[in-house]
């Protein structure tokens, strides 16, 4: 026997009937007519080959074969009804698992020393964290929710801008005092500067300078490109060479490990966006996590 929509409506309005006792019952139940209570009983005892229900003026009453139905049908109705609730629960508890994939610095500078604690306060949810630059393909690749900086691409996803963070162009005392402190931006193409990969393209960034709405670009040379933030500051701090860089990643500009080389020409901004699939009715976990971004990182 094929299953379809009527059949599972069908059983509904035997279940009603059974457990009100009446057609009009169910009616009341269901919010049918007794007319349409009637004509679904009979769809239905048309589809199964049999009859279900004794019918006369006092009472309805299921035959044996109705009775041998209804007792195989009820307990899938109740296995479905808590179906829905646990479904039903997602929109407001926060429970069960959650695929976030976030840029490596956010994750390393802002977020690592907070999960625990984003934790503590959700142990029914399970958090599988990815921690890469390439945006990806959120809903093809199974993600929840993606952290990321730059423009986002065009997409029927929800994003939320959470913060703009200088670029700025910085150096160790070591290596300015080895190789002199450029003055201006063009000064640069006499310098080692390390080249970051930008993860959209796979090419290296372009260095550009902003100020006061002038923008200068600069093509830059040197022998280290890399896809790691954090390996290239760490690089920068021993003297390497010049970078460009995130201004909340330089920590080493808040202790002197680094120097902010052209602080006249810094006003660059990159946008951090917490990006995830657009539903209308988002589970409690996503709503969750995307907050805790959004506090943690302000």
């Amino acid at each position: 026997m094929s299953f379809d929509g009527r059949l599972l409506s069908g059983v509904g309005v035997l279940a009603a009937v059974v457990e009100s006792g009446s057609f009009v019952g169910a009616a009341g139940i269901l919010g049918m007519t007794q007319s349409g209570i009637s004509r679904a009983v009979a769809r239905l005892e048309q589809r199964v080959g049999v009859r279900l229900f004794e019918r006369n003026a006092r009472a309805v009453t299921l035959t044996d074969e109705g009775r041998r139905f209804y007792e195989r049908a009820a307990p899938l109705f109740s296995e479905l009804d808590e179906a829905v609730m646990d479904v039903g629960r997602a929109a407001t508890a926060v429970r069960g698992s959650l695929r976030v994939s976030i840029n490596p610095l956010v994750l390393r500078i802002f977020l690592a020393p907070r999960l625990n604690g984003f934790l503590a306060a959700h142990p029914d949810l399970s958090l599988s964290v990815d921690a890469r630059d390439d945006p990806g393909e959120l809903v093809a690749e199974g993600f929840d929710v993606a952290v990321r900086f730059g423009e986002p691409a065009r997409s029927g996803h929800i994003v939320r801008r959470l913060v703009d963070t200088r670029v700025v162009t910085c150096a160790s005392p070591a290596y300015l005092a080895r190789r002199g402190h450029p003055r201006r931006p063009r000064d640069l193409t006499a310098h080692e500067c390390m080249h970051y990969i930008d993860p959209a393209t796979g090419r290296p960034f372009a260095w550009e300078f902003h100020r006061k709405g002038r923008v200068e670009k600069v093509p830059v040379t040197g022998r280290l490109t890399l896809n790691d933030g954090a390996t290239m500051l760490i690089l920068c701090e021993e003297g390497h060479g010049i970078a460009q860089t995130l201004e909340f990643a330089a920590a080493g500009l808040r202790d002197g490990r680094l120097v902010d080389i052209f602080p006249d020409w810094n006003g660059e901004r990159f946008p951090l966006y917490v990006q995830f699939p657009s539903r209308r009715q988002q589970p409690a976990k996503v709503r969750a996590f995307v907050d805790f971004v959004a506090a943690t990182v302000r």
